[in-house]
């Protein structure tokens, strides 16, 4: 399998889309008729760094998102959470309509939806069916996505994050509310891989399991999924672009930027509450992963 193209950030993005800029760097919203590039100029695997949501209608093609296909073509809405590899096949954009959401995790940095965004079932792996919405449904959730378009395109004021989050919050719980009515008696998929890696890291950071036995190692990780730690790494590296080791330094920055936003810990308190034995190697690390210090991200909340 090919290694995937890993899109940046949302300028990117629109750079790849031949759409204007965005005005705001964080998040955006667009129309797949304003894309101007051809189906053949699709990427074919492709990860990013931000959440994707999508309301489309007469999209053609195969859609594989992880390790299974996505039920893509019929559904109306689909969902893709960073770092997570989606594979296109035989896409014809001309013919699709609709709208896309694309926002960044920091955007949500000092809300509690920073952490509760990943609880939506909806943006893992084993969801492999996309939402099908009834007339009334689609109304809802494109009404709240074009007031986050507005507000997007209106100019910021001290109102202009807490009114976009809100309004994402709200998007998101509907469709939540939408996907228990369609999935109510669907069997989650629980034997892929990577559904199985990430609900071991969810469960080993929920359960204080980093203070209290340190950061997970690769053979950790490896031993409790029951492969071998070479096979995990380049599992990884094909799917994500990442090898284990930075899908784990991942994780802990993403917990690290939620605690630093979220709670009146001190770095060093963070530092230990993660696994580090000192504090001097968490702020080596988050510094070499974001170019920021975690003291200057606390600062600014």
């Amino acid at each position: 399998m090919k290694v995937p193209e890993r899109v940046t950030s949302i300028t990117a993005l629109h750079n790849l889309l031949k759409l204007k800029r965005p005005l705001n760097p964080l998040i955006s919203v667009f129309d797949f008729n304003e894309v101007s590039i051809s189906s053949d100029a699709i990427l074919s695997s492709v990860t990013t760094d931000f959440y994707v949501i999508a309301i489309k209608k007469d999209c053609a093609g195969r859609c594989k998102y992880g390790q299974q296909y996505y039920d893509f073509e019929e559904g109306i809405m689909y969902f893709i959470a960073p770092d997570q590899v989606v594979q296109f096949e035989d896409i014809l954009l001309s013919e699709v309509r609709g709208s896309v959401l694309v926002v960044h995790p920091d955007f949500f940095q000092g809300y509690p939806i920073a952490s509760s965004i990943r609880d939506y079932g909806y943006f893992s792996y084993s969801a492999n069916e996309a939402l099908h919405l009834s007339e009334r449904e689609e109304k809802s959730i494109t009404d709240i996505v074009d007031n986050i378009r507005k507000e997007t395109e209106n100019n910021m004021d001290v109102f202009t994050q807490d009114l976009l989050v809100s309004n994402i919050d709200l998007l998101l719980k509907y469709c939540d509310r939408f996907y228990n009515r369609q999935f109510l008696t669907r069997k989650k998929v629980n034997n892929d891989l990577l559904t199985r890696l990430e609900n071991l890291l969810d469960d080993y950071f929920k359960n204080d399991n980093l203070r209290l036995n340190g950061i997970p190692s690769v053979q950790f990780l490896a031993g409790e999924l029951n492969i071998t730690p070479n096979y995990l790494s380049d599992m990884l590296r094909v799917h994500t672009g990442k090898t284990t080791q930075q899908h784990i330094q991942k994780r802990l920055i993403d917990k690290a930027k939620e605690l630093l936003s979220t709670t009146s810990m001190s770095v060093s308190e963070i530092a230990y509450h993660l696994g580090f034995e000192h504090p001097q190697s968490f702020h080596r690390l988050f510094k070499n992963r974001t170019s920021i210090s975690p003291i200057r991200v606390q600062t600014e909340f």
